[in-house]
């Protein structure tokens, strides 16, 4: 069966270590496992890691710039020169290949949303690879990915993948360090209710060359996972483990996904949207939207955190701050800050108005 398949890769799978030159060999053999793949009629997109850590190489910096606006000039060269080097290599086999450059907000907004994600269709129909990168050269702190490990899950939730391949520095996910702690042991396999309750020491993110670590690792898990993607983690200097674990070996550690749901728009609100501020609701609230698929009433809401406005995403949270739902709200921070504890028929004696008697109607509500 034909599936869709997302491969990130990191800095320190496509750099030779201390000296930030590209590992030429692995990624050839990264770019054969993906032309083979599509060859064989799936959808492939690489997300591709090492813009700023090439750029640094070519401009000859010995560490990776603090200051924003150096690392937006250093990941402009870095990614010209990372494009070209996959063009050839791509090019030699024959198989085409598209740059897409992406930034938070182009997720965030629905209609560029539903665009993205026409775009990437067109260009599987293409027989295209698209190559993914953050558009480091305009991105925000604010509204950056943060990492390419939740690029690609986010990625890999936008366009219903089958699988996200995060290729990294080691061979599987570890309880601990294995580099530090001798003691550390190996998860072949996690599940949906496993990797709620996983606690590992992650240590310090990746490699100086780039941004990730193995708690970027897991927080792109939780978001693929519960988008019905199967994620694997396994050693980026063998990418032909991709087509052992598809061929049903247990290498590496593999995430089972959960059930996905099929609301393309509760998708969006939940992975695509970043929450500008948290409803902390009591327990009736939360079991009425945990299981029995209610809308949020104000009745519910024990506090507000944050400076949002209405049609705003918000993090809804209980009473210890744990994150359970997702939503869109009707109303601002300051118009739920007045009504929340009330029964809904006190709303237009309280604000003067109503707008809807629920602050999040359960269309625009998915659980996390």
């Amino acid at each position: 069966m034909n599936q869709t398949i997302v491969v990130k890769i990191g800095t320190s799978s496509l750099t030779g270590g201390a000296t930030g030159d590209l590992a030429l060999s692995t990624i050839a053999s990264l770019v054969e496992v993906l032309t083979q793949l599509r060859s064989w009629g799936n959808k492939v997109v690489l997300v591709s890691s090492g813009a700023v850590g090439v750029g640094c190489r070519r401009l000859q910096l010995t560490e990776r710039p603090k200051k924003i606006a150096v690392k937006q000039a250093v990941a402009a060269v870095g990614q010209g020169r990372l494009m070209r080097i996959y063009d050839d290599l791509f090019t030699t086999l024959g198989q085409p290949i598209a740059q897409v450059l992406l930034t938070r907000p182009e997720l965030m907004e629905r209609t560029c949303y539903v665009n993205a994600y026409n775009t990437f269709g067109a260009l599987f129909d293409l027989g295209v690879i698209p190559v993914v990168n953050e558009n480091d050269t305009v991105a925000i702190d604010e509204l950056k990915f943060g990492d390419n490990d939740t690029l690609s899950a986010l990625v890999a939730s936008l366009i219903e993948a089958d699988w996200l391949f995060i290729l990294t520095d080691v061979d599987k996910l570890y309880s601990a360090d294995p580099r530090v702690d001798p003691s550390a042991y190996p998860i072949d396999s996690v599940t949906p209710q496993e990797l709620a309750l996983l606690q590992v020491d992650t240590g310090n993110s990746g490699s100086q060359w780039g941004t990730g670590g193995m708690t970027t690792k897991l927080a792109a898990a939780r978001i693929a996972t519960s988008a019905g993607v199967r994620m694997a983690i396994t050693r980026g200097r063998r990418p032909e483990n991709i087509l052992k674990i598809l061929g049903g070996e247990g290498i590496g550690t593999q995430f089972q996904p959960q059930q996905r749901t099929e609301n393309a728009r509760k998708r969006w609100i939940a992975y695509g949207l970043m929450p500008t501020g948290k409803l902390y609701l009591d327990g009736g609230a939360i079991k009425a939207i945990r299981q029995g698929g209610k809308s949020l009433l104000p009745a519910g809401i024990m506090r507000v955190e944050g400076d949002f406005s209405a049609t705003d995403a918000v993090g809804l949270c209980d009473a210890q701050g744990v994150e359970v739902a997702r939503g869109i709200v009707n109303y601002s921070s300051s118009e739920i800050e007045e009504i929340k504890g009330h029964h809904s028929e006190e709303i237009i004696t309280l604000l003067g108005y109503i707008d809807s008697e629920t602050v999040i109607h359960r269309d625009n509500l998915v659980l996390i």
